[in-house]
């Protein structure tokens, strides 16, 4: 079998080998250890922080919020006054209309 087309090939390196990593020794291993806790503590303080400072928002939120439910609740009884009022003075109009369709024509 003949072949007209020359044949070619494309040539992958292998991986090279990492060079192996030295020995850490004990004291290197706690210290980094210790810097990460360090890091991860001062991180934990920052969230308490904020956590306290939303819930301090939180609170201020809640009180304005129950000042205004209490106005809200002192509208609600004057306007419940007011309506009182208006229905006394529109049962004394239908009693005064009664009486006076009970008369008659005079």
């Amino acid at each position: 079998m003949s072949d007209s087309h020359p044949l070619s090939a494309d040539i992958i390196p292998f991986p090279s080998r990492q060079a192996p990593q030295p020995a850490v020794d004990g004291q290197e291993r706690l210290r980094r250890a210790l810097l990460a806790l360090d890091s991860a503590v001062a991180g934990q303080r920052e969230a308490v922080a904020a956590w306290r400072g939303a819930l301090a928002d939180l609170g201020t939120a809640m009180a304005g919020l129950g000042e205004t439910m209490q106005r809200y609740r002192g509208n609600l009884d004057a306007l419940g006054g007011r309506v009182a009022n208006l229905h006394a003075q529109a049962v004394r109009l239908e009693q005064t209309a009664d009486a006076a369709l009970a008369a008659g024509p005079d």
